[in-house]
């Protein structure tokens, strides 16, 4: 297979999303038909299958496709000839895996540094937003986003300002990202909720024991488990599903390479 040689211009999700689109336009995939595999995808245009899913995203969120957990993505309608309007609303917008690596490098040492600055007040405020949590699971009530209020917490209770700016400015890329809100769209059920409120039950744990080591493990592997949760929505029939979104830090004996 002759792989696509990308412009270094543009972000590769979105030369990719405008290529598929323009596939799509010319007939190449009719309406309900399914798209290749995120794998072959991603062997045509040398790219990981974390911007490929970016690209997809993106032609979701235009309407273009539509992403079927476990059976592949498939045209819902073909583009009109220009939607340069579209294409501007993606062009700042950056990629949410791009995104969720940054928190993993960042909050994870984040994490260890609060597990020695962190203060009684600090802690029980943790664990009461946990609790909230976990009422809010039992009666399903979307109201409030405790996930994220754990997360600005735990970068105050490292006692640096600049830090706690750091992460609130994430989350606010976040918040504005509508292709993190279409990726998170997939996964907001109450069994992702659950698992993720035992993620962060750990790193409370680890933060009591004042262990610095054990924090930064479990906020990792918080965002770890987040990265592969959101591969759980990609084409898994395909041969080598490989489950990984990014190049994750690598850890030698419980140490940062």
């Amino acid at each position: 297979m002759d792989k696509v040689v990308l412009s270094p211009e543009k972000k590769q999700y979105q030369e990719i999303g405008e290529d598929l689109r323009a596939q799509i336009m010319q007939g190449m995939y009719p309406v309900g038909s399914r798209l290749p595999p995120e794998r072959n995808i991603a062997e045509k245009y040398g790219v990981s299958r974390t911007i490929v899913r970016e690209a997809l995203l993106m032609l979701e969120l235009q309407g273009t496709v539509d992403i079927r957990q476990g059976s592949g993505v498939y045209v819902s309608r073909i583009p009109a000839e220009h939607e340069a309007e579209e294409e501007a609303f993606f062009s700042s917008d950056i990629g949410p895996f791009e995104m969720l690596q940054a928190r993993q490098l960042l909050e994870s040492n984040i994490a260890a540094f609060a597990a020695k600055m962190a203060t009684k007040a600090d802690i029980d405020n943790l664990k009461r937003i946990l609790e909230q949590e976990q009422r809010a699971i039992a009666i399903n009530d979307l109201s409030q986003d405790n996930c994220k209020m754990f997360h600005l917490v735990l970068a105050g209770a490292s006692q640096n300002q600049m830090l706690l700016a750091t992460v609130e400015s994430i989350w606010r890329h976040l918040d504005s990202s509508p292709m993190w809100q279409q990726l998170r769209a997939h996964i907001d059920t109450r069994s992702y909720r659950l698992k993720w409120l035992g993620d962060l039950q750990t790193i409370l744990a680890a933060l009591r024991r004042r262990d610095v080591m054990g924090s930064w493990q479990a906020m990792w592997q918080h965002l770890e488990n987040v990265k592969n949760s959101l591969l759980e929505q990609s084409d898994s029939d395909a041969p080598d599903f490989d489950g990984y979104l990014f190049e994750s830090v690598p850890i030698f004996q419980g140490k940062l390479m």
